[in-house]
């Protein structure tokens, strides 16, 4: 059963999508409406527009669209239902109970959080009890407080098959719900056991302060060290970050980025409330939006082995194309944040994190490994790439800057270097313009939707249709002035399901603002309306502007049906033709 439409009307009167966007994203007004940078693509120049008049958003880079049931859905990865629940808590609204297959899944993800939360609970409850003995000694033998197990929840998983099974199955949970929330594993002959086993218990917390999985680590030498939850429905390890929801609070202004669990606690322990740590994965294009909702600075503090300097080289491009300015710390005397603060305290610490490395000379220094200098090939070698990497730099400062270093440490003077960048850059400007001279010849394209099972079959015919249907957004009133035109005249069949939805939630006195179709398209079909909503419309001279685009309309649509005709004929006399030669030569 559908959600009332009345009530999904007060709900989006009631949850103001600018107020929305603020909480993820770092909003600038200009003029009537807002612009920051996209959270659902990596991006430094912002092209993520929020119009408030409109209750919708739009985002002229990535093509993303639509209003705040939209918002949500695509920003945590929710079905339309489990969105709209999100936004009728926010707003203190009592969602109407429903039915049906969507129902279920958001019944089924509130039942997977809540297990999660119980499980969590019995993890500490097992750490501070005589199971947890062993647990709780390694705990505090790396240097954690009582206070921070309790703040980060740590617990420990007995090393029993069934310890959690037997506690949850106690509380009305069975083993089905075990496996799909990752908590229980079967094997090929069907026994089901607990996943984690003698092992110290890590939360993991998403930025709402549900707990959506688990990471668990040995004691000893055993493997594997780590051991995480699987995805599930409720969590994704490639769009989480472990202590974020700690993390998003602090005043720091930058990120820091670890490579664990416990550099992460043990950064925290020292008052470092900004550090993260990626789960179990390497560090991911969805990593990188996620922190750029929050920070505008990342530090990288990986391990300074050979591991660490090759994934903070993966993760340099993915947070700067993130948005996110980054630096990179290399310790010296210990292999990572949590040994160096126990070495050297919590102050030498501080100073070596305002001390971090520009990623440019933290990226040339690692190129430099690379060659030999004292051999002249490698030398021309070594300069190129770093020409190559210089080139990237949007600022001709920093060009100049960076390129100086790149000489000096090849010994060759500055203005050879300069050289060297500027023919570097030229290649890429080159590049560029050929990609815009192409997409320059043919501007039709540019007047398409972006997703090929949309596209139009006539650009003029759907030019007015888009104006009907933005003028029907900006004021139901004038749907009583649209005649007798309907969806099925249209030659877009998505803007003619969408002109007759409009016009019929208009004649029921609902709204007919964007974000109020979110129920009825897909996410793919709501990013084009939002393009077709986004652009100018004046309702000034509103009674023109329709007879005009319904003349249009109505003229393609006869011109197309006179083409089909002809074409038809054309069809027969050749059918005509052929029948009678075959006649004549039998």
């Amino acid at each position: 059963m559908p959600l009332p439409d009345r009530f999904l009307d007060e709900l989006l009167a009631r949850t103001d999508i600018v107020d929305l966007v603020s909480e993820t994203v770092r909003l600038t007004k200009k003029g009537n409406s807002y612009w920051g940078c996209c959270p659902f693509h990596s991006e430094k120049t912002p092209s993520f527009h929020v119009v408030p008049d409109r209750q919708m958003y739009k985002c002229f880079g990535c093509g993303k669209g639509g209003g705040a049931i939209n918002y949500v859905m695509e920003l945590e990865n929710l079905p339309f239902r489990d969105a709209v629940a999100v936004l009728a808590q926010r707003v203190g609204m009592q969602v109407p109970e429903f039915g049906g297959s969507s129902a279920g899944m958001r019944e089924r993800r509130d039942k997977i959080l809540e297990m999660n939360r119980q499980a969590a609970r019995t993890f500490h409850r097992w750490l501070n009890g005589p199971e947890g003995s062993e647990g709780l000694d390694y705990l505090r033998r790396r240097g954690l407080s009582r206070a921070t197990l309790t703040n980060f929840g740590l617990g420990f998983a007995p090393n029993r098959w069934d310890g959690l099974i037997t506690e949850l199955s106690a509380q009305g949970y069975d083993k089905r719900d075990l496996l799909d929330a990752g908590l229980a594993v079967s094997n090929k002959d069907g026994r089901i056991y607990d996943r984690f086993r003698n092992r110290v218990m890590f939360p993991i917390i998403d930025v709402r302060g549900n707990v959506i999985g688990f990471g668990g680590r040995v004691m000893d030498d055993a493997t594997p060290k780590y051991l995480n939850s699987p995805d599930t429905l409720v969590y994704n390890k490639s769009r989480n970050v472990f202590a974020l929801n700690r993390a998003k609070t602090s005043k720091a202004g930058r990120v820091i980025l670890t490579e664990g669990y416990m550099d992460t606690i043990a950064l925290h322990q020292a008052g470092f409330d900004s550090a993260v740590a990626s789960l179990g994965t390497a560090l991911t294009e969805e990593h990188g939006q996620l922190l750029a909702r929050y920070f505008k600075e990342a530090v990288i503090a990986y391990d300074g082995d050979g591991a660490g300097v090759a994934a903070a080289q993966r993760a340099i491009p993915l947070l700067e194309k993130a948005g996110l300015k980054v630096k990179v710390l290399r310790m010296q005397g210990a292999k990572d944040p949590d040994e160096f603060i126990k070495a050297y305290g919590r102050e030498a610490f501080a100073r070596l994190l305002d001390q971090s490395e520009n990623q440019v000379d933290y990226r040339l220094a690692q190129l430099r490994k690379k060659f030999d200098l004292n051999d002249d090939g490698q030398k021309v070698a070594f300069l190129q790439e770093a020409a190559q990497l210089i080139s990237a730099l949007h600022s001709a400062v920093e060009r100049e800057i960076y390129g100086g270093h790149a000489a000096q440490a090849a010994g060759v003077t500055p203005e050879a270097m300069q050289l060297e960048v500027q023919r570097a850059l030229n290649g890429r400007l080159r590049k560029a313009k050929k990609q815009q001279e192409r997409r320059d010849l043919t501007p039709v394209s540019q007047l398409q939707p972006r997703a090929r099972g949309l596209r139009y079959e006539n650009i003029r015919s759907a030019r007015a249709e888009e104006g009907l249907l933005r003028l029907l957004m900006l004021d139901p009133g004038l749907a009583g002035q649209m005649g007798g035109i309907t969806g099925e005249e249209f030659s877009s069949p998505l803007l003619g399901r969408a002109f007759d939805c409009l016009r019929s939630r208009a004649g029921e006195g609902l709204s007919t603002q964007l974000a109020a179709l979110a129920g009825v398209f897909t996410g793919e079909e709501m990013d084009h309306l939002a393009q077709v909503a986004a652009q100018p419309e004046s309702v000034a001279n509103s009674g023109r502007a329709i007879q005009d685009y319904i003349s249009l309309i109505r003229g393609e649509k006869l011109l197309r049906e006179g083409e089909e005709d002809s074409l038809l004929l054309a069809v027969q006399k050749k059918y005509q033709q052929k029948k009678a030669y075959m006649e004549e030569t039998t």
